[in-house]
């Protein structure tokens, strides 16, 4: 079974800040730090490193970070088995790799499939950041089990749009873990309605992935 190693990076979580800053997503606006945004906005990452450094180096530096890290990494390790044995079943493959889980002072969570990595906030509440795991993970498996299949049928940005909808399955199969809903996006409300009526039909993510892929054809 995997685990979950949970960490703080500073270089990650200065990128995090600096990227959230001069990104506009498609789904959402970010809600970033006023005096982040003002330091990282039009600016390369090299060009303001340091600065941004030397606003978030008390942060950095301050014992609330070691004190939130070992409270998600306990209350994790308190469902990561029964996590990763529901995950594994509803998703047919086996995830066998270690994952990373960085802290980020910044309210939006990215993951990277290649270093199978995720990043979640210091601001989140407990049974918030443990939700955050699994929407994330979840995002993992798909990349790893499911993306070449389905890009390679509706291209990149409708297989990243189903990856973001599919996360309507944590409030059916995985709630009570975390006990907090995943709400999704506006954008993707009638993928993860159509989602969850074929879920209920019938409970195999293979089956579900083509209606998803014929969803959007």
């Amino acid at each position: 079974m995997p685990k979950v190693i949970f960490q703080l990076d500073k270089e990650k979580d200065l990128w995090n800040n600096w990227h959230k800053s001069n990104w506009e997503s498609d789904w959402i606006k970010f809600q970033i730090n006023s005096k982040i945004r003002e330091i990282c906005e039009g600016r390369e990452l090299g060009n303001c490193k340091e600065e941004l450094s030397d606003y978030l180096s008390n942060l950095h530096n301050s014992k609330i970070i070691e004190i939130n890290l070992k409270s998600v990494e306990s209350a994790w390790g308190t469902i990561e088995k029964e996590f990763f044995k529901r995950m594994d079943k509803m998703m047919k493959n086996k995830f066998n790799d270690d994952i990373f889980a960085y802290l980020t002072t910044g309210g939006i969570c990215p993951y990277d499939p290649n270093e199978q990595s995720f990043m979640f906030s210091l601001f989140y509440s407990l049974p918030k950041a443990l939700q955050t795991c699994g929407h994330e993970i979840m995002h993992l498996y798909f990349h790893k089990f499911y993306w070449r299949f389905v890009e390679r049928r509706i291209g990149k940005e409708k297989t990243s749009n189903l990856k973001e909808a599919l996360t309507i399955l944590l409030n059916l199969e995985f709630k009570d873990l975390w006990f907090v809903e995943d709400k999704g996006y506006e954008s993707h409300q009638k993928l993860r309605i159509f989602i969850e009526e074929e879920w209920k039909k019938e409970n195999d993510f293979d089956v579900l992935i083509r209606k998803c892929v014929e969803f959007f054809k």
